[in-house]
């Protein structure tokens, strides 16, 4: 009789702590699906656009970040959900979890710069700082975007050069292409010219690049003269301004030169350069160009 009552009492005991331990793992299973979702919501309300056109990059991005701390998040709910189902097994928990704080401990010790990199990538590709594809001065470099990952970013610069930049060591970043970029662009004409008449020219030649069918579909505004920018040592230097499409700045600051040098030499607008005379002798030449009398 007493055996009896002893099997029941052992049998209680495991159904109850197989209770327990079937309840522990179904909370950290829920717990880890509502972190998850909670998780992966809030990435995507906090990276700009991703709700108006969810565009590629911007969704690599979101799928790369939530992964990471879903990841972290259900290390963490697992390690607890373990020591639990430890617990319930009489194991003393103690010495489990000072052996795993002084694994941390010495772990981030060893790879302290490796996890700044890791946090600071996380928040660079949270606030979207720079895309793949974009123009960016990072940390005094400037180049092309070609990757990002949270460990580090890949600049292509314009010789070729291919430079690997830490995350970490991004304290400031200088997006050139976001949304919208400038040309910004100055230009010399000699002093003597009617600037009117040289304002007129330019405009002219900007409405021209705008209604071109090559050029004109990555011009936002048409080139315009803004106003004079300074007086240079050999010419007046007028300031022009035109709004264009990302990463196309350069192009069509290049054509819009070419453009102007062409109409300047028609219209006979000149382009002030620097001139250096050389005199041999003491003297100076005259108005004239003649030699003073009494000077052979």
């Amino acid at each position: 009789m007493l055996e009896a009552d002893f099997l029941q009492s052992d049998l209680f005991t495991l159904i109850v702590v197989a209770s327990r331990i079937f309840l522990i793992v179904l909370l950290a299973v829920i717990v880890r699906f509502l972190l998850a979702r909670l998780i992966r919501r809030s990435i995507k309300v906090r990276i700009p656009l991703l709700a108006k056109d969810a565009p590629p990059p911007l969704a690599d991005r979101t799928k790369t970040v939530s992964t990471v701390l879903v990841q972290i998040t259900s290390a963490i709910v697992w390690l607890i959900a373990g020591l639990m189902i430890l617990s319930e097994f009489g194991m003393n928990t103690g010495p489990v979890l000072a052996t795993l704080g002084l694994g941390a401990l010495a772990l981030g010790l060893a790879a302290q710069n490796i996890i700044r990199d890791y946090l600071h990538g996380i928040f660079i590709l949270m606030e979207d700082w720079y895309r793949v594809g974009e123009v960016a001065v990072i940390s005094g470099t400037g180049g092309l975007v070609e990757s990002i990952s949270l460990r580090r970013t890949l600049l292509r610069d314009l010789h070729g050069t291919l430079h690997i930049i830490p995350n970490s060591k991004i304290d400031m970043a200088s997006n050139m292409t976001r949304d919208w970029s400038r040309i910004n662009l100055n230009v010399s004409v000699a002093y003597k010219e009617n600037l009117t008449r040289v304002f007129q020219v330019i405009n002219e030649v900007g409405q021209e690049m705008m209604n071109s069918p090559e050029w004109g579909q990555n011009l936002l505004t048409a080139p315009e003269a803004t106003r004079v920018d300074n007086f240079g040592e050999s010419g007046i230097e007028i300031k022009i301004l035109a709004d264009t499409k990302p990463i196309t700045q350069w192009a069509l600051a290049g054509e819009l030169r070419r453009r102007l040098k062409e109409r300047f030499d028609a219209e006979g607008i000149e382009i002030p350069w620097p001139h250096t005379k050389l005199y041999f002798g003491n003297e100076l030449p005259g108005p004239s160009g003649q030699i003073p009398s009494g000077q052979d």
